[in-house]
């Protein structure tokens, strides 16, 4: 018997290049579909479901639907912000990188879920509208029941499972003063609209140590004010939006933003409640164990913005996380890539999370 020690053995599996999964993005990517201009992108995915022999059509409002297996629903959103960057792949020291608009956000999340939804024949649905109003997942609420699970597709890296986002609510402060001189002293709309706004970020001034997760932050978006046409009066309109962490609700905030007003109204045209699932369920679970399999160390994510999973888990009472290849530090980004052998893992982890929750309902 040899005294020579034998070579360590990687006890995970080697993910080879998924010819299929990054044939699919690439066609995606290359295909634009800015919110309110799925269509092109959305029959792309209705052509690669039924060339596997998947039935898949789009829905009233454009979602792509693929039913299967119900016990796991995998999806994500097809629309992107605007945005030409020209779609390439380049060749680097580590591997072929992706460049386009929405090879992140999402669609290296919809394309490794509609691959990995065609081998484990589990349930899938393509959205619309992720980036305005979440209308394609509020219409698949409203016009489907509950699966058993849900994965929403968002760029987390392919070793992070995200499991919280904060919510959000929108408004409109409108107000109207008299005109006159402006020497005089009573302030005017637009004054009270600057002071109700800063009495509002005084309100949720936080220190610098609390995590950003579980503050309140303030926004403005929009500012319009000035004489009538008539000369008669001044009016203002400002838009605010504020995110709210799972530790308040959409109507704490409301009613704590309402209640600095000295004059004025705020309309309010948006609500989305914040979400924070626990990391011991069973689709938590299966990433885990999935993750270590592909050979990384999984990571619990919270985001500090919204997504659909907000909207798909306050209407479902099932367990749901949120998953995908990508750096979401380039959501929106003009420089925005994905390396494609994140895209080959991704895929591999999707599998065997499938596997996994199909089987456990079996």
């Amino acid at each position: 018997m040899s005294d020579a020690a034998e070579p360590a053995v990687d006890p995970t599996p080697s993910v080879g290049r998924d010819e299929t999964a990054r044939d699919l993005l690439e066609r995606v990517v290359a295909t634009p579909s800015p919110s309110g201009e799925e269509e092109a992108a959305a029959a792309e995915l209705v052509d690669f479901f039924e060339a596997h022999g998947r039935e898949a059509w789009l829905d009233g409002i454009g979602n792509v639907r693929a039913p299967a297996d119900d016990s796991l629903l995998l999806t994500s959103h097809i629309d992107t912000v605007p945005g030409d960057i020209p779609v390439r792949v380049e060749s680097g020291d580590d591997g072929d990188v992706l460049w386009g608009r929405g090879s992140v956000d999402a669609k290296g999340p919809l394309c490794a879920m509609a691959v990995a939804a065609v081998r484990a024949g589990v349930s899938f649905v393509g959205v619309v509208g992720e980036e305005v109003d979440s209308r394609g997942a509020h219409h698949l609420v409203e016009h489907r029941d509950a699966p058993g699970a849900v994965i929403n597709g968002e760029p987390s890296g392919w070793d992070g499972i995200t499991l919280g986002y904060r919510g959000l609510t929108a408004g409109r402060y409108v107000h109207t003063s008299e005109s006159g001189h402006s020497s005089r002293e009573a302030a005017n709309a637009i004054q009270s609209a600057i002071r109700w706004w800063s009495r509002v970020e005084d309100r949720y001034e936080t220190d610098e140590y609390e995590p950003v997760f579980e503050q309140v932050t303030t926004k403005p978006v929009a500012v319009d004010g000035g004489l009538t046409d008539d000369g008669l009066s001044v009016e203002t309109t400002m838009a605010v939006q504020l995110r709210v962490p799972p530790s308040l609700t959409v109507d704490d905030v409301q009613e704590r933003v309402v209640a600095e007003l000295d004059g004025g109204a705020v309309n309010w045209y948006d609500r989305v409640p914040p979400v924070m699932v626990s990391p011991r369920t069973e689709v938590a679970r299966a990433f885990r164990v999935a993750i270590r399999d592909v050979g990384g160390d999984p990571r619990l994510l919270r985001k500090t913005g919204t997504s659909d999973m907000n909207v798909l888990a306050d209407a479902w009472d099932c367990p749901i996380a949120t998953y995908g290849p990508g750096d979401s530090d380039l959501d929106h980004a003009p420089n925005e890539h994905l390396p494609l052998r994140d895209l080959d893992r991704a895929v591999a982890v999707l599998e065997r999370v499938a596997d996994d929750l199909t089987e456990t309902d079996d």
